[in-house]
């Protein structure tokens, strides 16, 4: 995510964030970000287990995190390995895109 220079975001921006907040807006997805937090890189195959969730149904959360950017993933042969995108999870958290959400007092 790019440093902001003022308050006005452009509509790629925008469009970017809106990726971000709907990939969010699941429990699932909010449960795999705070697992991946805790363990670091996890296999899918540990995860499968952890969120009792067959591997199509996690691959499909997974994959949405990993589009909006949020989780990175590695593959070692045919394991894929997630961990939290935590340069980009801290920007999504930070107190600059609260600035930008909120009037200037």
């Amino acid at each position: 995510m790019k440093q902001l220079v003022n308050n006005h975001l452009s509509n790629q921006e925008l469009e970017d964030y809106q990726t971000k907040f709907k990939a969010l807006a699941d429990t699932k997805r909010l449960r795999l970000l705070n697992i991946l937090s805790l363990r670091g890189k996890t296999c899918v195959c540990d995860l499968m287990e952890e969120m009792q969730m067959s591997q199509s149904k996690l691959s499909y959360h997974l994959k949405i995190l990993v589009d909006a950017n949020l989780l990175k993933m590695e593959t070692k042969g045919t394991w894929s390995y997630y961990s939290v995108n935590e340069p980009e999870v801290d920007a999504l958290l930070s107190e600059q895109l609260c600035c930008i959400l909120k009037p200037s007092k």
